[in-house]
């Protein structure tokens, strides 16, 4: 006799990473869209999923009493982390209702993004990820947590102005930083909360090669026909630089940590967990940058 296929849940599916993960599960690993749970707080984006057969759910982190009531009848669900980082504290009240809320459905498994090196790392909101982690380590949930590495699509945030004046002011180094695709992240997500996997497992997950600043930034200057160098500066110029550019106080000590973390090495470590978790190896930034130049260097 067959084991029913679980339901797999996916919170933030109308963002970048969540919608990216609920494709996967239908295009890559076929999974059956009526065994597929999609969340968001506004469901109405996630019309085109509807229309695949999607079960389709509001999921309001902001409103933790009605999230057991979304999550319910998932059997593994996928916790993508928010994006709620101006007010200090919220994002990791915001994940630990969604654990405990996860226990109070009885869904057995959760699948939970993370960052690298989250007990140690300098980026400043590594604890609400340790302490996302630890929420699940001490609940009675089994866990998948996904430690992903910094996106390549995050170069969007600094090469458009960076090209604009041919200089890249850095803090970080010669700090390293193993970047991987987003979509390979998601692909990551769909297979780990696909799989009958439930044992308590922390996974990194990295491209196969690291890079500092100044390995990209000859590469863009290569493929753009454009000079660009690294100018080397201090996180309090970086902050200052960020506010100058009208980055509220709080965002301008967010991104300024990036450099720092990497500097201190927390965003470098290579991993072959990509591979043992999806059997693939992830896009090399050699085959990505060309065909996501124009995504990454132009403003918008």
């Amino acid at each position: 006799m067959d084991t029913p296929l679980p339901t797999l849940l996916v919170t933030g599916a109308s963002g970048q990473l969540g919608g990216a993960v609920v494709r996967h599960l239908l295009d890559t690993l076929q999974f059956p869209a009526e065994r597929l749970i999609a969340t968001s707080r506004n469901p109405d984006a996630l019309a085109d999923l509807a229309a695949r057969g999607v079960t389709v759910r509001a999921a309001d982190f902001d409103q933790p009493d009605t999230l057991a009531a979304a999550f319910a009848g998932a059997d593994r669900l996928l916790l993508v982390s928010t994006d709620a980082l101006i007010e200090p504290g919220k994002r990791l009240a915001q994940h630990r209702a969604a654990v405990q809320a996860a226990v109070e459905a009885g869904v057995p498994h959760v699948v939970y993004t993370s960052l690298p090196s989250a007990d140690t790392s300098h980026v400043s909101f590594a604890p609400d990820h340790l302490g996302t982690e630890r929420a699940l380590s001490t609940s009675p949930l089994t866990w998948t947590v996904l430690r992903n590495a910094w996106y390549f699509e995050n170069l969007a945030y600094t090469l458009p102005g960076a090209l604009a004046s041919g200089e890249w002011a850095s803090a970080s180094g010669d700090g390293r930083i193993a970047y991987i695709a987003r979509d390979d992240l998601a692909r990551a997500a769909a297979v780990a909360l696909a799989s009958g996997n439930t044992t308590n497992r922390t996974l990194t997950l990295t491209g196969a090669q690291a890079y500092s600043a100044r390995d990209i930034a000859a590469r863009v200057s290569t493929l753009t026909g454009k000079p660009l160098s690294v100018v080397d500066i201090t996180p309090a110029q970086q902050v200052e630089g960020l506010r100058a550019h009208g980055f509220p106080p709080v965002l301008a000590d967010v991104f300024a940590s990036f450099d720092v973390a990497t500097a201190a090495g927390d965003l470098g470590e290579v991993t072959d967990d990509y591979v043992q978790l999806t059997g693939q190896s992830p896009t090399a930034l050699d085959a990505w940058l060309p065909a996501n130049l124009e995504r990454v260097t132009t403003a918008h």
